[in-house]
């Protein structure tokens, strides 16, 4: 019992071993056979007579209406109207291919066509390993997805990732945009795009340039990193990173931002950005410095928070919270301000109304004109929109001009409106109305002082000269003295409401931040570089062959090439099928000749002859029987 129990699990397992060698075996049917040992020695030649010839090999089925079949090497050639499907999820279409049962390795060519569920892959040539589960070609190739169409002249397709690899001249066209990128890898089933180096998404409306990103095809969202950059019509953004959607028309941009108005000649920086291209609008956090140029000088302006809204011909900027701008000849403070291009307006205003407290007197507007200080309520600065030049400027409520004294003590004047007047940009007239006080330390021509003048009035004019008060005329209801210093009292020496700050003054460029933190920037999640995959053809041993010694390939054509990309003078090498594209002149041939091409051709053409004259000797001796 026990030697019948081992001779039976002996013959089990070589039974098994058996049908498993047979099953790696190409199987086949075929309404013509011919053997032609002369011309194909080793072989038999296949033909479709009202079926195609049919191959099964582990899972895959190939189509065919002739082939040259070698059974002891188990590979094929198949010639006209070839199919190959592997599964329920890859088809493939060619007019010539070749396979390799040992190998599992195939070759197509000639208007190669392979289908997927959600791409279909088309090109010259295309090479299939079906043990690596990888597909490659390298003489240009489309892919059409449901969203879009991909070129390039090279390109991988990773079966089991569902994940194509484009390298060389990559295009991704889209009705809404273009993608150009020197690699990009997609994955089919999401739609999912990522772009190394140089890369552009150009559409109507925008142009998007990195050097590395990600994309979704589908969702129509990218994410940037690198040197990457939005161009719109009139505005340029630029960051560490980005994000956009094209749906909505809206970027956003993190560290090192830069949006550049190319129309209208100012810059925004800071670290935070948010861009809505439908509203023409720009929103800038985190160190926001709004820079506009001004009759060849600089203006800038800090805020915690930056807008940026309307149309290039009406372009407004808003800032909110502890403002500070900056010009070679002027500098200010304030809570907020506002600022329209087009009218030449800007508004230092203090938004937070309530009793006075020290809060609330820093967050009130200040302006510095050389020496001068001018504070009040709200000041508004007007500038001649053409020569980009200050034309005057207005302090409502509580308008307060200080003037530090060349030796000792402050000129001040203070009213309820202030209005000044600039020519070159500089003060030269300042008139304050309204229960004006002035006290003004009075001095001679070689600059002694005579005493100090305190003086109430209506109103006031005051000239100045290259920054400093020059002379005062007082109008209506005038009531002051002058007084000599020594007899004046020290604490009657400055008027009810004084207010110096000028420790605040901004002196530079660098004192827009002073006394701020530096901001702790945002940690940039970067998009990591490919992983780099195992070459396409491993290498072999010289009687180890992909496919056969009967393929129209040489080994030396399933090698991997040593540079990224296929040159025109690299396809005039490539193998019988592969792309020859007219205009490459191929040295002994003429222009626009593909015997690749022709050779296949007439290959066909004889094989089908051959089993038609086989098909007519066989009628004609079953007439003669």
């Amino acid at each position: 019992m026990r030697n019948f129990f081992i001779y039976f699990l002996i013959a089990f397992l070589s039974a098994g071993i058996l049908r498993a060698q047979e099953g790696r075996k190409i199987d086949y049917t075929s309404d013509r056979t011919l053997k032609n040992e002369e011309r194909y020695p080793g072989a038999i030649i296949l033909g479709k007579v009202e079926n195609q010839v049919y191959f099964i090999h582990e899972g895959i089925e190939i189509w065919c209406d002739q082939a040259i079949h070698y059974d002891q090497d188990n590979f094929f050639k198949a010639y006209g109207n070839v199919r190959m499907q592997q599964g329920d999820t890859v088809k493939m279409q060619s007019d010539y291919a070749e396979y390799n049962g040992n190998t599992q390795f195939a070759f197509a060519s000639g208007k190669v066509k392979m289908e997927r569920p959600q791409t279909t892959l088309e090109t010259d040539s295309l090479f299939f390993d079906r043990k690596k589960q990888q597909a490659y070609y390298r003489s240009g190739g489309k892919v059409t997805d449901t969203a879009s169409v991909l070129t390039s002249n090279i390109g991988r397709y990773f079966l089991e990732e569902d994940k194509y690899s484009f390298v060389s001249e990559v295009v991704l066209t889209n009705p809404e945009y273009i993608i150009n990128s020197e690699q990009l890898d997609f994955y089919s089933e999401s739609g999912h795009a990522y772009l190394y180096g140089p890369s552009t998404i150009e559409s109507e409306t925008s142009t998007v340039y990195c050097e590395r990103g990600f994309y979704d095809t589908r969702g129509d969202t990218g994410y940037f990193v690198k040197n990457s950059r939005i161009d719109y019509d009139n505005r340029r953004v630029e960051g560490d990173s980005l994000y956009f959607n094209r749906n909505t028309n809206f970027a956003s941009a993190t560290n090192n931002i830069k949006v550049t108005d190319t129309i209208n000649k100012s810059l925004v920086t800071g670290h935070y950005a948010e861009v809505y291209r439908d509203r023409d609008s720009v929103f800038i956090t985190k160190r926001a410095v709004a820079a506009s140029v001004q009759d060849n000088d600089s203006l800038f302006i800090h805020s915690d928070t930056i807008m940026i809204t309307g149309k290039p011909d009406h372009r407004v900027i808003r800032g909110y919270y502890d403002v500070r701008l900056f010009k070679s000849d002027m500098s200010g403070k304030s809570d907020s301000i506002y600022t329209d291009q087009a009218t030449g307006l800007t508004k230092l205003i203090n938004i937070n109304q309530g009793p006075v407290t020290s809060i609330s007197v820093r967050r009130s507007p200040v302006l510095w004109s050389g020496e001068s200080q001018m504070t009040g309520d709200t000041i508004h600065l007007q500038s001649n929109v053409e020569t980009e030049q200050l034309d005057s400027l207005r302090v409502f409520n509580n308008a307060f001009l200080i003037q530090k004294d060349s030796i000792k003590g402050y000129n001040q004047v203070k009213g309820q409106d202030l209005v000044g007047l600039f020519e070159n940009n500089e003060l030269f007239q300042v008139d304050i109305n309204k229960n004006t006080e002035t006290l003004y330390y009075s001095r001679n021509s070689e600059q002694e002082l005579i005493g100090i003048n305190k003086t109430l009035s209506s109103s006031i004019r005051i000239l100045m000269n290259e920054r400093q008060i020059d002379d005062i005329y007082y109008y209506q209801n005038v009531d002051g003295t002058l007084t000599p210093e020594e007899d004046f009292p020290f604490n009657a020496r400055q008027l009810n409401g004084f207010n110096w700050r000028g420790e605040e003054r901004l002196l530079s460029k660098e004192d827009l931040f002073k006394g701020k933190p530096v901001p702790k920037l945002t940690p940039i999640k970067g998009i990591p570089l490919p992983e780099e995959a195992e070459e396409f053809f491993e290498e072999r041993e010289e009687d180890d062959l992909l496919l056969n010694e009967n393929s129209r390939l040489r080994p030396e054509d399933l090698q991997n090439q040593k540079d990224s990309t296929t040159t025109a003078q690299d396809s005039l090498r490539l193998p019988a099928g592969l792309q020859e594209r007219k205009g490459d002149t191929i040295p002994g041939r003429q222009d626009n000749d593909n015997p690749s091409d022709t050779d296949i051709k007439k290959e066909e053409e004889e094989l089908l002859k051959q089993l038609q004259d086989k098909e007519r000797q066989e009628e004609e001796g079953g007439e003669e029987n």
